[in-house]
């Protein structure tokens, strides 16, 4: 595989698609929280993943076995720590305002891209970052009647994502895509298993609805649980597999726009499944974060990298000249 290769138009179908899904399945860990709690449920549901995924893999001959083992470990700590804040925060929080959080991943990619790769930003991206950060604080409405601290949380997410996503590429650009999300699942299972024994272990564990999510304690496995957390498995599972091969074959700083997708569908899915509705503002937000996406693509190009080869580095460069692919 060339990995010097920027296959935006194929990176951006994968993530939508994955969009889709999460957005759908997402919203229901609210209804998760009324029976488990954040360790017993990525335990769960990491336990179901696993087995089906080593199962594929003898079927189809995937390879699981990293070649950079460390960098695997790297990559997947970020993610799974990302998602851990993520879930923890929309079982609490209205999906839309979860998913601005965690979507400031983007903003994140290309911030990081500059301090740690030496990207270079013109006005058009920097005036997009601006506008897609200006929604993110519609959205959220710090300093307002509607903001709480834990709305601080999926941000928190979206920089860890933002990081992970460019370990992706920088680090783990070889790995198949089935390992990295074998390993995904693994970190997600160990940490599940962790949190509920350090909760057994000190006591501090409560019962749905006594306990925050992140302090419910290990609880019995009801129907309605294992249900919902078998759709969560199956759709992360698809989900997760799609992106980790969209940022393989696709700069993040340009892929990454595309998850911008999921604050439509996580809305579409929240108004189909629970009738709700953004205000006004929140509505605003997320027109400002789409827009944003739109011109940071259009914007962007690839650059040659240090050395006068092409980098694998994301170009953050506003040149009205730029090939596009």
């Amino acid at each position: 595989m060339d990995h010097s290769a920027n296959r935006v138009p194929a990176a951006a179908g994968l993530i939508l698609a994955a969009m889709l899904i999460i957005g759908f399945i997402d919203n229901f860990v609210r209804v998760i929280a009324e029976d488990a709690g954040l360790w017993q449920f990525h335990a769960v549901r990491s336990a179901m993943v696993l087995p089906v995924l080593g199962g594929l893999a003898l079927i189809f001959g995937w390879p699981l076995r990293a070649r950079r083992l460390w960098a695997v470990l790297i990559r997947s700590a970020l993610m799974a720590t990302s998602l851990l804040l993520y879930f923890g925060a929309v079982a609490v929080l209205p999906i839309s305002t979860a998913g601005a959080g965690l979507f400031t991943s983007p903003i994140f990619v290309l911030v990081f891209s500059i301090g740690l790769f030496g990207a270079r930003i013109g006005p058009w991206r920097a005036g997009a970052v601006a506008v897609g950060f200006a929604g993110v604080l519609l959205v959220l409405q710090p300093g307002g009647d509607a903001f709480t601290p834990v709305a601080i949380v999926p941000v928190l997410a979206g920089a860890l994502y933002a990081a992970g996503s460019l370990a992706t590429r920088q680090l783990c650009a070889e790995e198949s895509p089935y390992c990295l999300t074998w390993w995904f699942f693994a970190l997600l299972l160990v940490y599940g298993v962790a949190g509920a024994g350090v909760l057994a272990a000190t006591g501090w564990g409560g019962a749905p609805g006594t306990a925050s999510f992140f302090g419910t304690g290990w609880q019995p496995l009801t129907e309605q649980f294992l249900t919902l957390t078998v759709v969560q498995a199956a759709g992360s599972l698809v989900a997760v597999g799609f992106l980790v091969r969209a940022y393989q074959i696709a700069d993040p700083s340009y892929a990454s726009v595309f998850e911008y997708s999921f604050l439509l569908f996580a809305g579409i899915w929240g108004y189909v499944l629970w009738a709700e509705l953004p205000g006004a503002l929140a509505f605003g937000g997320i027109c400002c974060i789409l827009v944003a996406g739109m011109v940071i693509i259009l914007r962007g190009r690839q650059v040659p990298g240090p050395g006068g080869r092409a980098g694998r580095g994301p170009d953050c460069s506003d040149r009205s000249d730029a090939s596009r692919d």
